[in-house]
């Protein structure tokens, strides 16, 4: 197991990557968030990639195309890859999900760049635009409030 870990403050996100692509010939990627109260990603859509996530602890509201469901401790959500999707930590403390990503993707790349991308804050939509595009993500509109439960 290569546990890298990435730290990107400006939106209450700490994660580990604990299976790289490599390892599964490209097959799957798996990470584990841990997410701070009231924090999540903005809305977006993979190209490619379909998400699984998994509770460790704590609550999160999830949206995917447009439905909302509160996901909790023990539960399991999966965001096909091309759904619209986002979620928010809506638990009072800093709540860890494993996600599994498949077919694989390389994560560490993609939250390190983006920790670049988030030195000052919520960038500007056309800066976060050209970015997701380098990693086939659209960007779509903002994070769910954690008020939104």
């Amino acid at each position: 197991m290569n546990e890298r870990a990435i730290r990107i403050p400006a939106i209450g996100l700490d994660l580990k990557v604990f299976i790289e692509p490599s390892a599964t010939e490209g097959r799957a990627t798996l990470i584990e968030t841990h997410d701070a109260p009231g924090f999540g990603p903005p809305m977006h859509r993979h190209g490619n990639e379909t998400e699984v996530f998994h509770v460790l602890q704590g609550r999160y509201l999830f949206e995917v195309d447009g439905e909302r469901r509160i996901v909790s401790a023990g539960e399991t959500l999966t965001a096909l890859a091309g759904t619209k999707h986002r979620f928010v930590n809506i638990d009072d403390e800093t709540s860890p999900m494993l996600v599994l990503i498949s077919p694989g993707f390389d994560a560490a790349s993609f939250f390190g760049q983006l920790r670049d991308v988030m030195t000052d804050g919520v960038p500007d939509p056309a800066t976060l635009a050209r970015f997701g595009a380098k990693w086939d993500i659209e960007f779509l509109g903002p994070p769910l409030k954690a008020h939104a439960a």
